[in-house]
């Protein structure tokens, strides 16, 4: 049996996933991100490239972000907030992250499939998002290959997440520009 995919599959597939978000979540999370001294976010593979978007829009907000593992990045403290990104939440690159963070009395949030996995019971905030494990097998969770849902609703999750910091700051695009490379 041959299947027609097209771009309107993917999103039809991205529109069902959005309704499963809960925008309290959401809100909770630009919340804590408001709150928190700095910010680090962390992924691995794909859901990394998505988390390091992220934190260029937040650096377009002009908070204080960095990308764990760049030769830049500072150490983070209490009142940080580690932000990870990982569909499974199982990552072992990124368990004795949060680990850390938590022994020096950061945050940990995170962006995830499972809320019970390591990573999400090590966290102080789980913002659930749906999808498929990158393991999956079928197609009976998404049409896509490994975990495609999962890191696309990611990026729009936060995307609507800088929306809504942005309705808070009462920011712009344009006032954002300000923060964008100039050295490019």
């Amino acid at each position: 049996m041959t299947n027609n995919y097209n771009i309107h599959s993917i999103m039809a597939e991205l529109h069902a996933a959005a309704d499963e978000v809960a925008d309290k979540q959401l809100d909770q999370l630009a919340e804590a991100i408001a709150d928190s001294g700095r910010i680090f976010v962390a992924g691995a593979g794909r859901s990394g490239l998505m988390m390091r978007a992220f934190a260029m829009r937040l650096m377009h907000l002009g908070l204080d972000v960095y990308v764990v593992g760049e030769t830049v990045t500072r150490s983070i403290a209490k009142g940080d907030l580690l932000l990870i990104g990982t569909g499974s939440g199982e990552t072992r690159s990124l368990i004795p992250m949060a680990e850390k963070a938590r022994s020096l009395e950061a945050t940990v949030a995170t962006l995830t499939l499972s809320a019970s996995s390591t990573i999400g019971r090590l966290a102080h905030l789980n913002v659930q998002l749906p999808g498929a494990p990158k393991n999956q097998l079928d197609q009976e969770a998404s049409i896509q290959p490994m975990g495609s849902l999962f890191e696309q609703i990611l990026l729009v999750v936060c995307d609507t997440v800088i929306l809504k910091m942005m309705q808070k700051q009462r920011s712009s695009g344009s006032a954002m520009y300000g923060n964008h490379a100039n050295l490019e």
